[in-house]
């Protein structure tokens, strides 16, 4: 019997390159890419879509929509890795970790849509909570994300990298897209299961990859009687069992070393490491360290591909 043959329709951004790296020294898959000269032909990534076993679309989100339309018509399966069907019901949800149920649903899907960086840590630090009702469904929630600069793919990292451009020295963070709504912020209240948007923050920090994603939860936003150690169990027992999520241990009301935080941590793995800290006023500051071309982008999409083809989970993934 054969491999099964995977197709990457758009491999040459950041997300494509990832998981082309990731997937290469694998014996039990048949990788597949279209050569330059056909790489944006209609015909040519119509016909690999059909003949693929399975096809992981790394496009922008108007070229995905369009991409999982022709793979609709050719009953073929895909991961699309864009924000395009984060919220659509007909697609499942690729983070297993989310609920009990959810890796099934991956396993099973014809169509997986992959979970956003940022929406990822949120998502996984949150939703327990909220299914546990320790957290208000109809919580007023903050959160701020720091990324490293390939999250903005390769027009960011070329204004980053770029020869007199400064940024890299900066020695502070800088924020982004104030102004409107970030496209992950949907996916967060959706399957974060929460009745009210969150605020977002994004920032972009001097380092190539890493991510930090920082939730803080007023007291009065939790059930009553609620404590920090009550939040870490629910996460620590959620996660118990889990390969590629850590919970870091509790430390209750003790200052935190200045490079506990750092966003890089997790860098060139698939693991998110989440944090539970308590502060004296019944407060709550939660995070996730992960790489956001990791466990937030091609890793992701890997473990799902992984479940969907049958395979375990972990093949091929560092962390």
């Amino acid at each position: 019997m054969s491999n099964p043959r995977i197709f990457i329709d758009g491999h040459a951004g950041t997300t494509g390159l990832r998981i082309r790296q990731w997937l290469a020294d694998r014996d039990d898959l048949e990788t597949w890419t279209l050569p330059e000269s056909e790489r944006k032909s209609e015909a040519a990534r119509k016909k690999a879509i059909a003949e693929a076993d399975l096809t992981i679309l790394c496009l922008p989100d108007d070229a995905a929509r369009e991409a999982a339309r022709w793979a609709d018509e050719a009953g073929a399966r895909v991961i699309d890795a864009s924000s395009a069907h984060r919220v659509d019901r007909e697609w499942v949800y690729g983070l297993p970790e989310m609920q009990p149920a959810q890796r099934d649903a991956i396993r099973n899907a014809r169509f997986v849509t992959n979970p956003g960086c940022y929406a990822t840590a949120f998502v996984l630090l949150v939703r327990p909570l909220v299914d546990a009702g320790l957290l208000a469904r109809d919580a007023a929630l903050t959160i701020h994300g720091l990324s490293g600069y390939s999250g903005g793919g390769k027009a960011l990292i070329e204004r980053w990298e770029s020869t007199g451009s400064e940024r890299i020295g900066l020695p502070y963070e800088a924020p982004y897209a104030l102004e409107r709504v970030h496209k992950h912020v949907p996916e967060m209240q959706h399957h974060a299961g929460l009745r009210e948007a969150p605020q977002f923050i994004p920032a972009v920090g001097p380092f190539a990859c890493g991510m930090r994603v920082e939730v803080p939860i007023h007291r009065r936003q939790l059930a009553s009687g609620v404590s920090g150690r009550d939040a870490w169990k629910t996460l620590s027992d959620h996660y118990r069992d889990e390969p590629f999520v850590g919970v870091a241990p509790f430390v209750d009301l003790e200052p935190i070393g200045d490079f506990t935080l750092d966003p890089r941590t997790m860098n060139g793995t698939n693991r998110i490491e989440l944090h539970v800290i308590p502060n004296a006023a019944g407060h709550l500051f939660l995070v996730g360290l992960l790489d956001n071309l990791g466990k937030g982008a091609s890793g992701g999409a890997i473990q799902s591909l992984n479940l969907m083809l049958g395979l375990p989970e972990t093949t091929g993934l560092p962390g």
